[in-house]
């Protein structure tokens, strides 16, 4: 097959992530020539509003606001999808693989919903569908987990994929800050949208770890099978507490692969000081996985930002380029081979920190222990430190428990007349 000296490229919107992306296929020209076998060149550049300030020029011979005169351009073989959102992105997206052109994608709403239907078109085509800056921005992770690490035998996969919330929890820990002033500085700096519930509420790190627990375990994940919780309840006399029990709080993503189905959840974490994962503070997203082969790895960066999610699209172009030339695209592009059963929540088994409010008179421990005790709770520690007027704060640590348990014995603590509130319940992440 003759070998061609110019690939072009269209471009789906001009926002964040694709001037990232264009300013790198720019910027690294010459390089990106190299690398690929030959010149990368941005044919067309489509968006809805021109009139908005950007870091990079686009000659106005480029320009359209109709995204569908790139993904029909007979001359360009791929698009990059930089809209975000499912929709009208998936509209476009399989318009141009029914086009025969190869598509790379940041888009990880796009990707956890209709991943199987682009995957799927994209194979019936023979194009390739690329994705790396779905999951972790600049951070390499769906590559190695296809390639680098099929062989490892994943078995858990533990993500800080999510930089707003782990900025906003940087600041509680580090600060003192209650939530809400946390999360109004990350608004200020524009690390958290003026609408943060996407981030907040987990539903931006369950997209991801669906993406990451479909491919890490071989099986496709449907988005309804991960359990999200967000972080809006977290306070700062959470962090105080789990700095004196060793711990800090991290909103992390968990899948895992057992004998009785996948774990999928996306919660707040008591997670041990020692832990890699521990560390990882700001905007700074971090990925953990352990598996047989492999034992653990850590792979650590920025995790969004216009740059670094820009070098991760760019890095697709060139590998989509390379197949493109060597007549080689739509070769495997989709690893999810098994149909595993993904776990409900109420199954999962692990340890808990719960903290309540209660009334500051004696056999109030013992009362609570009992229902612990009926419901087969086994409690590891209990700190009771701060009393205010005729209330008590008490802090309970269990050991495993499944959390079936764990919730019907938090219906009938609440129901006990010495329970003022349930201030809090946080899952304790598992060595």
């Amino acid at each position: 097959m003759p070998q061609r000296d110019v690939i072009n490229i269209g471009l789906l919107g001009f926002g964040v992530v694709g001037s990232g992306a264009l300013q790198i296929l720019e910027r690294e020209r010459e390089s990106l020539a190299n690398a690929a076998g030959c010149r990368l060149e941005v044919k067309r550049v489509a968006d809805i509003d021109w009139q908005r300030p950007r870091p990079i020029h686009v000659p106005p011979e480029k320009r359209t606001t109709d995204a569908l005169e790139v993904v029909r351009d007979p001359e360009i073989s791929i698009v990059i999808e930089a809209i975000g959102g499912v929709k009208p992105a998936l509209d476009y997206v399989l318009e141009a693989i029914a086009n025969g052109k190869s598509v790379v994608t940041s888009n990880k709403e796009m990707m956890a919903k209709e991943g199987r239907q682009v995957m799927e078109a994209a194979a019936a085509k023979g194009v390739d569908i690329c994705f790396e800056g779905a999951v972790g921005g600049g951070i390499p992770i769906i590559r190695p987990l296809k390639e680098s690490l099929a062989g490892a035998g994943l078995r858990r996969v533990l993500g800080i994929v999510n930089g707003t919330t782990n900025y906003i929890l940087t600041q509680m820990q580090q600060h003192g800050r209650e939530f809400g002033d946390a999360l109004a500085e990350a608004q200020q700096k524009g690390y958290a949208e003026p609408d943060p519930t996407s981030d907040v509420e987990g539903f931006d790190a369950a997209y991801k770890l669906a993406i990451l627990a479909s491919i890490a375990f071989n099986s496709r994940v449907n988005l309804e099978s991960v359990y999200h919780e967000g972080i809006t309840r977290i306070g700062a006399a959470d962090m105080a507490y789990a700095q004196e029990l060793g711990y800090v709080i991290k909103l992390l993503a968990i899948g895992a692969d057992t004998e009785d189905g996948l774990e999928l959840r996306v919660h707040p974490t008591l997670v041990p000081r020692d832990h890699p994962l521990a560390s990882v503070a700001d905007v700074f997203n971090a990925v953990f996985i352990e598996g047989d082969a492999v034992g653990e790895v850590m792979f650590y960066g920025r995790g969004a930002g216009s740059l670094p999610t820009g070098s991760a699209v760019v890095g697709d172009v060139v590998d989509v380029a390379r197949n493109i030339r060597n007549g080689a695209t739509g070769r495997v592009p989709c690893t999810c081979f098994e149909q595993k059963r993904a776990k409900n929540i109420e199954e999962v088994v692990g340890k808990y920190y719960l903290r309540l409010q209660v009334a500051d008179r004696p056999g109030v421990l013992a009362s609570i222990a009992s229902v612990f005790g009926e419901e087969s709770v086994s409690i590891a520690s209990v700190v009771q430190k701060k009393t205010t007027g005729d209330r008590a704060e008490i802090v309970w640590i269990t050991h495993d428990v499944k959390e079936h348990a764990m919730q019907k014995s938090l219906q009938r603590i609440r129901s006990l007349p010495v329970v003022v509130e349930v201030s809090n319940l946080i899952r304790v992440l598992a060595a």
